[in-house]
């Protein structure tokens, strides 16, 4: 007989955790469900995880940095084993912590893979459950490359648990993950080659600082191929090779390990969503305005499962599980609002932007001035000599309205935040100017960006 629920969610990450908690505090009898240890992406083998490992990257920068000038001295390494050790003190607690959670709030949980049996219904293993409501937020995994050896591409995921960092790698894809993790393992003392089928490093970011990122990229001795395609990995005793071409030239590439960094799709097609009435789409489950499913009233959607407006990040997810969570309880009446939402990828120096890209405000017909400069030659950058660092903000005329920033440098994963506070809340470029921060800050220096 099936088990009824006013809900079930399929996932445990932030958007589902968001929803389950809200609606369990409102007396629904709630269920929620994952395949994997329950914590999600963020907690587990994404952003939390990643950052351990980049803190010890950006300790070697600055080690670097430093030596160089005959400030420091004496040799500084990571030690992996230890790292992974360290990096585990965060992500091992997880799941036992959110499935206890979960159960003390009376929240009924399932391990298992969820498929839809009807337009309300659900199979897990031999479990049946059924629910007035279903919320899919079962995030993302590596999209299918169908390319020749992909069976032998290690995964992000198992890149976050190698307990020995492999001396030559090979990662396929310039964007968030490959450009990350190749900046931590050049200081690991890896040798890293990427391959990027694009013209750009990280295509989201602005073009003019990822190409100040991709020097400082080959600065750092890490061999950076654009344009260049990937069409099959082989296996030669423990190694690996990996064909790619570029311009009709053929190129083979040697590596201990070669890392699938070339993006993620929503993680939702073994769920048999047809059977549940649920249309979806290459961005996730087709949803309205409300994170409803356009094609099944009683499903909602959120985080990377969803074709929602937002970007794949776990504020988003946690914005749109308040979203969806107000919408179940008391009727749709809630839309996101996805201004003002920064972005940053953790490279050594990161990059981070907020707000239009120069081409998305020449696209919606916008007047603006551009304010860019390399800016290594600032007391900012100086003092730690830093020299990748930069900046671009678009300002509306004659408004003043700050419609998009985008930093490049120490401390820019801080200093975007200001720029999203001002686009969100309509702070114009001058009131911004005239603010005093404190000196010498980085924040400081956001009145010459002006």
């Amino acid at each position: 007989m099936p088990q009824s629920f006013d809900l079930i969610a399929i996932g445990t990450g932030t958007a589902a955790s968001t929803v389950t908690s809200a609606c369990r505090s409102e007396g629904w009898k709630v269920a929620i469900v994952d395949s994997r240890p329950f914590g999600g992406t963020c907690a587990l083998r994404g952003c939390d995880a990643k950052k351990v490992l980049v803190g010890a990257a950006e300790a070697i920068d600055w080690n670097q940095r430093l030596k160089s000038k005959d400030v420091l001295q004496g040799n500084v390494e990571i030690d992996w084993p230890t790292l992974m050790r360290f990096k585990r003190t965060f992500t091992d607690p997880v799941p036992e912590s959110r499935e206890k959670g979960f159960a003390k709030s009376g929240i009924k949980t399932f391990h298992g893979r969820a498929r839809f049996t009807g337009p309300g219904t659900i199979q897990i293993g031999n479990d049946t459950l059924e629910a007035r409501y279903v919320l899919i937020a079962a995030g993302a995994k590596p999209r299918t490359l169908g390319i020749h050896g992909e069976e032998y591409l290690t995964t992000s995921d198992q890149f976050l648990d190698l307990d020995k960092v492999p001396q030559r790698l090979v990662f396929i894809g310039g964007g968030y993950i490959s450009m990350e993790f190749a900046h931590v393992a050049a200081r690991a003392e890896a040798k890293i080659t990427v391959l990027q089928m694009d013209e750009q490093i990280l295509p989201g970011f602005d073009p003019d600082l990822t190409a100040q990122l991709a020097e400082k990229t080959r600065e750092l001795g890490v061999n950076l191929h654009l344009q260049t395609a990937v069409e099959a990995v082989e296996k030669a005793g423990d190694q690996f090779k990996v064909l790619a071409t570029r311009n009709g030239e053929r190129q083979i590439f040697e590596a201990e390990s070669v890392v699938h960094g070339a993006g993620r799709v929503p993680d939702i097609q073994d769920m048999d969503l047809q059977a549940g009435g649920i249309e979806a789409e290459a961005k996730g489950v087709a949803v309205n305005e409300y994170l409803q499913s356009v094609s099944n009233p009683n499903v909602y959607s959120a985080g990377d499962a969803a074709a929602s407006g937002g970007l794949p990040l776990t504020p988003v997810a946690g914005l749109e599980g308040k979203v969806v969570a107000a919408n179940l309880l008391k009727g749709n009446h809630m839309k996101p609002d996805y201004r003002g939402i920064p972005t940053v990828a953790f490279t050594t120096p990161p990059v981070a932007s907020v707000g239009l890209s120069e081409k998305a405000a020449r696209a919606e017909g916008l007047e603006f001035k551009v304010n860019h400069s390399e800016t290594s030659g600032w007391y900012s950058s100086r003092r730690i000599n830093e020299t990748c660092s930069g900046f671009k903000v678009l300002i509306e005329q004659p408004t003043g309205r700050v419609l998009g920033a985008h930093l490049l440098g120490h401390h820019a994963e801080e200093l975007i935040n200001l720029f999203a506070l001002a686009i969100k809340t309509g702070i114009n470029a001058r009131d911004l100017k005239q603010t005093l921060f404190a000196y010498p800050t980085r924040a400081s220096d956001i009145q010459y960006m002006l």
